[in-house]
């Protein structure tokens, strides 16, 4: 179920990009339920009601579905079933690597992103981790 909820989420927001920006929303998705995984802080604020005592994976669907951390997930955004296509299933197959453990990191830790075409307020003043694929990508701190 998480690698569902995970390529879906990464199809709907990065389908249309390169392979190395799907991969590098991903490994952020990863960081976001890792850092769930070991802090209140960072549970609270990437997968608000999940479990205590959760290890990682089991975040990864929760941390895609968190309120106002990804577009798609917003009421009404996204359908539920999967498009059958090349990007959906190119999106399942690095969901399954990320879950799996065997995504690299390219993002240096990101736990934010946002498309390079716009400037969120958030995102002023912040030194970004990585650009890949028209997405940038930031840690920021607790």
């Amino acid at each position: 179920m998480s690698a569902e909820i995970l390529a879906l989420t990464l199809r709907a927001e990065a389908g249309s990009r390169p392979v190395r920006a799907i991969e590098a929303l991903a490994a952020l998705v990863v960081n976001r339920a890792q850092l769930a995984a070991e802090a209140p802080a960072p549970r609270i604020r990437f997968t608000p009601g999940a479990h205590t005592g959760a290890g990682w994976t089991a975040l990864l669907a929760e941390a895609c579905r968190a309120p106002f951390l990804f577009r798609c997930w917003q009421a009404g955004r996204l359908r539920a079933e999967a498009p059958a296509d090349a990007a959906m299933e190119m999106c399942r197959r690095i969901a399954a690597r990320a879950l799996g453990g065997a995504l690299p990191d390219p993002t240096e830790g990101a736990t934010h992103w946002h498309d390079g075409a716009s400037l969120p307020g958030w995102a002023i003043g912040q030194v970004p981790t990585a650009e890949i694929g028209g997405l940038v990508f930031y840690r920021l701190p607790g």
